[in-house]
């Protein structure tokens, strides 16, 4: 069984079909509920395809919000209601009164809480708001932030716990750019993005430091399209807003929203 599931997934991912199998198959044999830590959406997408292989078990995700990129799953068998479970989440408030969170983004949040040697899937989405960010966070891992986070690269910070229905949410700030390229290739567009040579972006690709919708893609030459995310590690990431067309010299204008 384990050999026919790996054939849909990336080698990288084998690891996470395990878990995510083994989740399944004790909510079928054994009748045990599993909540997960945050998931991202591949591995959000994974799970979903296990549990719909079997029969008799299903799962809920909830992130805390209706557009919620990251979530938990709570996994059990079919006859049992999900609906009313406890999801075990809370919102970090992380806020200042210096009025210096003005240059502070959501990689210096980031930065700070996996700092203090917090495992990245205690963590859900981040919101940069006025005057500081909410953060979404798993129950166990709330009071030890709440305790503990007191510096976001080098600001003095004030943190409160609240429940989720208190999370003040921000849209994601996008900065457009209108690119002229000769293909959708994936070495192409990263390059323009991140304003680096073909050459040097190649390297981190076929090093596996590269996601396309939060899949490894480890192909420099693969096609890109609209509403694509890509990420490249240590760079950031951007989506594939929209195609607009062919010039007159028969290169492609896309327009892409790299993220702030």
């Amino acid at each position: 069984m384990q050999k026919e599931l790996y054939r849909h997934f990336h080698s990288d991912e084998h690891y996470f079909v395990d878990k995510a199998w083994d989740w399944v198959e004790r909510a079928a044999q054994q009748h045990a509920v599993k909540l997960t830590d945050f998931l991202d959406p591949r591995q959000a997408f994974i799970l979903t395809s296990l549990v719909n292989r079997h029969p008799d078990v299903h799962c809920r995700l909830d992130g805390g919000y209706e557009a919620a990129e990251r979530k938990r799953a709570l996994i059990a068998p079919d006859y049992r209601s999900l609906d009313d479970d406890d999801m075990e989440m809370a919102v970090l408030s992380v806020s200042s009164g210096d009025g210096k969170f003005l240059t502070l983004e959501h990689g210096d949040y980031m930065g700070a809480i996996l700092g203090l040697g917090m495992k990245r899937d205690k963590v859900g989405d981040i919101h940069v708001i006025e005057g500081g960010c909410h953060c979404l966070v798993t129950r166990d891992a709330a009071d030890y932030l709440h305790l503990n986070l007191s510096q976001v690269h080098r600001v003095h910070v004030l943190t409160e716990l609240l429940p989720p229905d208190k999370l003040v949410t921000s849209s994601a700030k996008l900065e457009e750019l209108t690119l002229s390229v000769a293909s959708m290739r994936l070495d192409g567009i990263v390059s323009d993005v991140f304003r680096l040579s073909r050459a040097k972006v190649l390297m981190p690709i076929q090093a596996g430091r590269c996601r396309v919708n939060w899949k490894l893609e480890e192909d420099p030459s693969k096609p890109l399209k609209e509403g694509d995310m890509v990420s490249m590690q240590g760079f950031g990431r951007f989506k594939v807003l929209e195609v607009e067309g062919v010039t007159k010299k028969g290169r492609m204008r896309v327009k892409i929203g790299k993220f702030a």
